[in-house]
């Protein structure tokens, strides 16, 4: 029991409560633990792989672990954390970002022992009737108590109803789901608290134990890994940039990538030296999702490129014709920047090199022979003179 315990609560930051987990754990009862996301985005992070790990922990003990996809309720959108409604989104985008969220999952959970539900099975079957039951068991000022809302309520920015059923129909799938436990983010307290009140409303005798997750730090080591915030390393990252993204972090933010990413000793690590502590990190990260082979070429071309300040084997070519060219808009047109703004930005804060020296103003490219563009560590383009 300690030891189950232990796996358990690693990486945890909240557990509602320990006693009544503790109490399912004894009984024997192979557990059914639900985790649901909502296909908002076509690619899972690292930071989708806090709660998804914790799945596979689960697992690996002998419950029955639920991946639960909100085919429905992305229709909506979860407003937990959001300034303000989102965006609807259409049946195609959805459909889309279900397939790749079913293909990427499988790289961590066992797909023969995992159950993949959708909530439209049930919450489409609801019906108006069943809906206003469900909206019955809660009130308003019950829903302005979470933050998100208390904030946008109070700056009059608008707060659509149908947020207000967001919560609700999350909780629902914990009763159409018979959930014994339920995994998800701190920010996802409030739906997780609802879903036991839901189930208590519903007749359930035994309600959900919750677990909520830290929200993992991006690369920038300072706002939580997003897309949005360009900061995530994506479980479909090339095992190059996988390993080049982990190696960029902070060896603070390090240590708490060891801590919710992995089930390594952190005494272990604390032990070790930082850099090969991380470089151990990216092996691990980038072998789980790939192979120990991609593992070993990435680092072995990290090594190549970063700590012996060469340039890798496989670089981006572009073909240029104008002989007379502003090194701005050659960033723009080989696609190594999105905007000549930014190629000049870029360019002012000493951060392009050519033919691996930093370049110090905009100039005019004269150079009749091919030549390499980098910016930064990763972004690396060779330019191929064509014909006139």
């Amino acid at each position: 029991m300690n030891s189950m315990l232990e796996k358990i609560r690693r990486g945890t930051s909240e557990i509602i409560s320990i006693e009544e987990l503790e109490k399912k754990l004894e009984s024997g009862k192979k557990l059914r633990i639900k985790m649901g996301v909502d296909p908002t985005a076509p690619d899972l992070h690292l930071g989708h792989t806090v709660p998804i790990g914790k799945l596979k922990t689960f697992q690996d003990l002998g419950h029955q672990v639920i991946f639960l996809i909100g085919d429905f309720t992305a229709r909506i959108g979860d407003p937990s954390g959001r300034s303000e409604t989102r965006p609807v989104m259409t049946d195609e985008q959805i459909k889309a970002n279900i397939k790749t969220y079913t293909d990427q999952v499988f790289k961590i959970l066992d797909r023969n022992k995992t159950e993949i539900a959708y909530n439209s099975k049930w919450l489409k079957e609801l019906g108006v009737k069943g809906l206003l039951n469900l909206a019955a068991k809660s009130t308003v000022a019950q829903m302005l108590v979470r933050d998100d809302f208390k904030k946008r309520y109070l700056d009059d920015r608008p707060i659509s109803i149908v947020e207000f059923l967001y919560p609700l129909l999350q909780a629902y799938d914990s009763v159409a789901l018979d959930a014994d436990v339920e995994l998800g983010g701190n920010d996802q307290k409030f739906n997780l608290l609802l879903g036991r009140e839901i189930q208590r409303d519903y007749g359930f005798k035994d309600v959900q134990i919750v677990i909520t997750m830290p929200l993992l730090e991006g690369t920038d080591g300072i706002k939580k890994m997003s897309k949005s915030y360009n900061n995530y390393i994506a479980l479909n990252d090339s095992p190059k940039d996988m390993f080049g993204k982990i190696m960029s972090i902070s060896d603070e933010l390090m240590y708490r990538y060891y801590e919710l990413l992995t089930q390594t000793d952190l005494n272990v690590v604390k032990n070790m030296h930082p850099k090969d502590a991380k470089s151990a990190l990216a092996l691990e990260i980038v072998e789980r999702y790939y192979t120990k082979e991609a593992a070993l070429q990435a680092k072995e071309e990290f090594n190549k490129v970063f700590a012996k300040k060469n340039i890798p084997n496989e670089i981006k070519k572009y073909s240029i014709k104008d002989v007379n060219i502003k090194l701005s808009d050659l960033l723009f047109q080989s696609g190594m920047v999105s905007s000549r703004n930014e190629a000049k930005r870029i360019i002012a804060q000493g951060g392009v090199k050519m033919d691996l020296k930093k370049v110090k103003e905009d100039f005019v490219v004269k150079s009749e022979n091919s030549f390499i563009l980098q910016i930064g560590r990763r972004k690396f383009v060779k330019i191929l003179r064509s014909e006139i």
